[in-house]
């Protein structure tokens, strides 16, 4: 069956499943395998709890109508998510980056929101798997897309580009993140700038930060840039924006067009997400009032920059994930905002490969360096560092810490990966 046969299908059946736990009936089932799992083998479950199809890789016991065979059903989703976004004329705004990018994609949603009809992506599907599942939710109805793209190997940003064939975008840092794939600092640098070179190759529009100069370079083969950045005086050409922020904390606000925005984030380094989504609505024809909506109607969730009261305690989570660049950023931003007894839940860094006994290392000694006292560490990485702060090799063991103890008027820093799950110490602050 080619792919445009099976776009026929989906047209009938737009609903994609591929957990039979969440199926809807009438949908289409696709059969992806993984290393623990194999959808083939729930096929027929799936036709009997109300699939229309079935799209399979491996042949069926009992085979009717209702089984599409292909010879790869993952690439049959990416094909078929591909052609789909072929046949709707509407922008693609993709996200790529280190640090930032949910936040900035939720940003950018928020603002654009205000006018148009926008499908952004859900959660985390950002991958090979969830970025195709989140251009198949896209309706003729739909005004913009704001497409996430999460790497974590050289070439990935690249083949997302194919997928999604994004019309403009933003690549919003270079950080630390998933050295273990990318195997240094400079192969994160060449993977985010994949999206560059799409969008050079294809006409396409890039809004770079120019306060970042590796931005700035990696992009300079584009000819359609609007460059903005915070506190500028340097002359970056013609299409630019400059604002400067009132304040970083406790929240962010600032002055744009004659209007106050105050947002609820803080940092300085959230104050470029906000950038890039003031930027990215500006260019897509909103006003200053509809920026000012969705900056502030924009509030953190999902364990991001999230402000929690526990009893008589602050926390400040920010537990879905952590690598040396992020860590060091929300930290220093933790410590400049006002808050009594500051006290850091610190759990490891994933993913950094040959670097993470360095890497972990490295931020002991930035909290040492900062003289931060009230610092405990969660994790087999940051057992084996060298310093006297308290350590817990599991979270479930500093949770028990936390049970012991009675806090009162302290305000928590929680971060970590996600397979730390740091979130799980909030209802043990008491």
């Amino acid at each position: 069956m080619t792919v445009q046969e099976l776009y026929q299908i989906y047209l009938q059946h737009p609903n994609v499943c591929t957990d039979t736990r969440k199926l809807s009936t009438g949908c289409l089932f696709f059969a992806l395998k993984g290393d623990n799992f194999n959808g083939n083998l729930f096929a027929q479950k799936a036709i009997e709890a109300g699939a229309a199809y079935a799209v399979i890789d491996e042949v069926q016991a009992e085979m009717n109508s209702q089984y599409i065979l292909v010879q790869n059903v993952l690439e049959t989703l990416q094909q078929l998510a591909s052609y789909h976004r072929e046949q709707l004329n509407i922008p693609v705004v993709a996200i790529v980056g280190s640090n930032g990018k949910t936040s900035t994609k939720e940003l950018v949603s928020s603002v654009l929101q205000t006018h148009f009809l926008v499908l952004s992506t859900p959660g985390n599907f950002n991958n090979h798997i969830g970025l195709p599942l989140t251009l198949l939710q896209l309706k003729k109805t739909h005004q913009i897309a704001v497409i996430e793209m999460g790497a974590n190997h050289e070439n990935e940003n690249a083949f997302l580009c194919q997928i999604a064939q994004p019309s403009c975008g933003i690549v919003t840092n270079n950080g630390k993140d998933h050295l273990e794939g990318f195997g240094s600092l400079e192969g994160v640098v060449r993977s985010n700038a994949e999206l560059y070179q799409y969008l050079a190759k294809t006409g396409g529009l890039a809004f770079v930060n120019g306060n970042d100069e590796v931005l700035l370079q990696r992009s300079s083969a584009i000819e359609n840039r609007i460059i903005y950045q915070q506190n500028g005086a340097a002359s970056l050409g013609s299409n630019q924006m400059s604002i400067t922020p009132k304040t970083l904390q406790p929240k962010i606000t600032f002055e744009y067009e004659g209007l106050q925005i105050e947002s609820c984030l803080s940092g300085d380094y959230n104050f470029d997400n906000i950038l890039a989504a003031l930027v990215i609505g500006k260019y897509f024809g909103l006003n200053p009032r509809q920026i000012k909506e969705g900056i502030e109607l924009y509030q953190p969730q999902n364990l991001r920059s999230q402000w929690l009261q526990k009893e008589n305690n602050t926390i400040f989570l920010d537990a879905y994930n952590a690598n040396p660049s992020s860590m060091e950023l929300s930290i220093k931003n933790f410590m400049a905002m006002p808050g009594e007894n500051k006290i850091l839940f610190l759990g490891d860094m994933f993913e950094l490969g040959k670097y993470e006994a360095e890497e972990h290392q490295n931020l002991v000694n930035f909290c040492l360096n900062l003289g931060l006292d009230k610092v405990i560490l969660i994790g087999k990485a940051f057992a084996k560092t060298d310093c006297t702060y308290l350590k817990f090799i599991e979270t479930k063991e500093a949770a028990a810490y936390l049970d012991s103890q009675q806090f009162s008027q302290y305000t928590f820093f929680l971060k970590g990966s996600r397979g730390m799950k740091m979130e799980s110490l909030v209802d043990h602050i008491s």
